[in-house]
């Protein structure tokens, strides 16, 4: 997967969720081990990105974790408040 497919993936989950689809960004932030994507979204959808004991947010991990990116570095999401 390149990161254009795995930026569409992310929007794809998370738009639905949210209030403000217009408000979430998605930077990358490459590092000697991995892709990591800085997702932040309106401060009013953040509790709804990352749920109840962070249940929406694990699964929206687990499904981006399981998808091999193209080369050897891993992929890394994690949700900027």
């Amino acid at each position: 997967m390149t990161d254009t497919e795995m930026r569409e993936l992310i929007r794809t989950i998370v738009e639905p969720l949210v209030s403000h689809p217009e408000d979430v960004k998605l930077d990358l932030k490459d590092t000697d081990d991995f892709h990591e994507y800085l997702l932040s979204v309106h401060p009013d959808d953040v509790g709804r990105v990352i749920g109840k004991r962070g249940r929406i947010a694990k699964a929206i991990r687990s499904i981006v974790y399981s998808i091999q990116f193209d080369g050897p570095k891993r992929v890394r999401l994690t949700i900027v408040d």
